[in-house]
């Protein structure tokens, strides 16, 4: 199994005082917030990088808890939220924008570059990096993400307890099966995005 390393950020250390390292969740979820995490990294921290940190994606379930504590006992970060509502006014993009310049302006790190997951800048930032497969190769987007990773989950989770008929705790917004099924049977709740939900639903539902 392959971890990330510093070698990026190493390099780019060598250049700038900090990075803020960027990667989103909830992208392509059917109901809940986007979440945008942001993670800093300095010199002063290349040698502390926590045992087993990975992109989230490759973490199970059950110990990015953990990781995400780890993460954040390695350094500065922000999770940055953008609710439904905004996402279907404004647009994915725009979304991911809000959230992620939330996290720039709370870190107010000006001095630092943008490490971005991705091939796209979505923060429109000048100072940003977008290198593709950040989230799994470099340790720092790898830390942002888990943080954003299990934020989201933890908001999910609550949201089922007012939402139970989505089975929010296990999809956490996602397009599972039961998901599906649920949406055809009691429509859209206010925390769905309801652009995202004509794509896959029949209009019937509106």
């Amino acid at each position: 199994m392959s971890y990330p390393t510093l070698d990026f950020e190493i390099e780019l250390l060598e250049k700038y005082p900090a990075i803020i390292a960027i990667d989103e969740v909830g992208r392509g979820s059917l109901a809940g917030p986007v979440a945008v995490g942001a993670f800093v990294l300095t010199k002063q921290q290349l040698e502390n990088q926590p045992e087993g940190l990975q992109d989230s994606k490759l973490i199970k379930e059950s110990r990015r808890q953990e990781m995400a504590e780890r993460a954040k006992a390695w350094g500065e970060s922000f999770v940055g939220f953008v609710g439904p509502d905004e996402i279907d006014s404004k647009g994915i993009l725009k979304a991911l924008q809000i959230a992620g310049n939330s996290c720039i302006e709370q870190l107010a790190i000006p001095e630092a570059v943008v490490l971005l997951d991705g091939n796209q800048n979505w923060l429109g930032h000048k100072n940003v990096i977008t290198r593709v497969k950040a989230d799994r190769d470099c340790a720092s987007v790898s830390a942002a993400s888990v943080i954003a990773k299990f934020s989201r989950d933890s908001l999910m989770i609550e949201l089922h307890q007012e939402y139970p008929q989505y089975d929010l705790a296990s999809n956490k917004g996602y397009s599972s099966a039961s998901h599906i099924s649920a949406l055809k049977e009691h429509g859209p709740s206010a925390i769905h995005r309801k652009t995202w939900l004509s794509k896959i639903l029949s209009e019937e539902l509106f």
